[in-house]
């Protein structure tokens, strides 16, 4: 297979495991250890598939949730080696799914509030396990590629990650820039920054958001063959997918597209 082979026929898949993705995050959301950045409720890659964070169990020890895309099951597993599991080939609902996580958890001594309408539907799911392994293979040489670009960057940067609220998987380098913003009624101060994510939707795409995004330093500045500013609904720097799509410098012209952006931005987010 291709570094990046195509995603044709995935997005059926996609939104069940979007949907799946969200019925898992509502256990971190309750029951895990609170990340300020809300790193917490993110799913990481590894091996086995799509991981929560470990979360505390009221008795000692810990449990994880995990997509597995290879064995092609929503399985829950501690530390003391139980788990529980269900195969992703039985095309749950989001509202069936999501029940079954939060009865699962009960096993283990967790009980919650937890917010249904994060995954409540009836509409019949589809999954087709061949479209979720070679979206798994895709997920890992994005972060591998990711991880490249992470290494040689200069300052603070978080994990890579996947956040259910888009199933985009990215992570952020940090400015030492603050910016005054209001979130949640309140004004806080935030450093600045660039998101370097992969959004695997219909259309899917690369991107690099800078924040806050310098329009008149940056709009006229070339980028890469096969990448563009963006600015309707964001502004940053965007490369489709199908630019990459089957090529054997793929993940080159990917980490040639990261730095770019990075050697354009990083000078308007310091001080």
């Amino acid at each position: 297979m291709s570094f990046f082979p195509s995603l044709a026929n995935f997005e059926p898949t996609r939104q069940t495991l979007h949907l799946y993705s969200h019925a898992m995050s509502v256990v971190p959301r309750v029951h895990g250890i609170i990340h300020p950045k809300w790193w917490h409720i993110s799913l990481k890659l590894r091996p086995e598939g799509l991981v929560t964070d470990n979360i505390p169990l009221p008795d000692g020890g810990v449990l994880a949730l995990r997509l597995d895309l290879n064995q092609h099951r929503l399985a829950i597993t501690s530390s003391s080696g139980e788990a529980k599991s269900v195969s992703l080939t039985e095309r749950m609902t989001g509202s069936e799914i999501g029940e079954w996580v939060m009865t699962a958890v009960t096993h283990f001594g967790l009980q919650g509030n937890y917010p249904r309408d994060r995954f409540a539907s009836d509409e019949p799911r589809q999954y087709d396990p061949e479209q979720a392994q070679r979206f798994f293979g895709v997920l890992a040489n994005v972060a591998r590629t990711f991880e490249k670009h992470r290494a040689r960057l200069k300052g603070p940067v978080g994990p890579v990650q996947i956040w259910p609220h888009g199933f985009d998987i990215a992570f952020e380098w940090f400015g030492s820039r603050v910016e005054r913003a209001e979130e949640h009624g309140e004004v806080q101060e935030f450093p600045s920054q660039i998101n370097l994510g992969f959004y695997p939707g219909s259309d899917p795409y690369f991107y690099s958001n800078p924040w806050p995004f310098e329009a008149e330093a940056l709009l006229d500045k070339p980028l890469p063959a096969g990448a563009s500013w963006h600015t309707s609904g964001w502004q940053g720097a965007m490369l489709p997918y199908s630019e990459l799509v089957d090529r054997t410098d793929a993940e080159a012209r990917l980490l040639q597209f990261a730095q770019a952006v990075y050697d354009l931005a990083a000078p308007t987010l310091t001080e």
